[in-house]
């Protein structure tokens, strides 16, 4: 299973941050500049999106950076609110284990999101660090994972209730 750009763009464009052909051509562009933003640690949000996605799934890195630049793109608090717990996490990464997040391997990534109890919290923006990771970076991760068409189809959401898809689209068993 192999997650691309075009899974991150579907999945901004359903949220309402790109529309139409036209706009997603030109918001590209926009996300290929932000890209280089400093603000955002991308190999940590990639590190964690590793630890939360299936490890058969492939083009991770690919699929997060487009998908953040979206999200962050025109909203600098919502940037600043992701770019401050993603220190958080490679702080206490550093804290528990002796390493940045990114250079943990995949179970001390899980223990680190773990012991945080981010996996555990109600998230909240304003909250305590452990329930702002869970807003900003797990739920996000999820989120854009689950609602992109190939997250959706190992989960069998790829065609969700209220999707325009006809009635046989609700009819047919999901193995058909």
């Amino acid at each position: 299973m192999e997650l691309t750009r075009r899974d991150a763009m579907a999945v901004l464009t359903s949220t309402g941050i790109v529309v139409g052909a036209g706009a997603a051509a030109l918001s590209q562009e926009r996300l290929d500049d932000q890209r280089a933003d400093p603000d955002v640690d991308v190999e940590t949000l990639v590190a964690v999106a590793e630890v939360l996605y299936p490890s058969e799934v492939g083009g991770v890195r690919e699929f997060v950076e487009t998908y953040v630049a979206g999200r962050t793109a025109d909203r600098p608090d919502y940037r600043d609110g992701m770019a401050d717990v993603l220190t958080v996490v490679d702080e206490r990464a550093e804290s528990w284990f002796d390493a940045p997040y990114a250079a943990l391997d995949r179970a001390d990534r899980d223990a680190t999101l773990r012991q945080l109890g981010a996996d555990a919290i109600e998230p909240d923006p304003e909250g305590r660090p452990p329930a702002r990771v869970r807003y900003y970076v797990v739920n996000e991760l999820l989120y854009a994972f689950y609602t992109s068409p190939t997250g959706g189809s190992l989960v069998g959401t790829e065609n969700p209730i209220g999707h325009p898809g006809g009635t046989a689209s609700y009819r047919r068993g999901a193995d058909e």
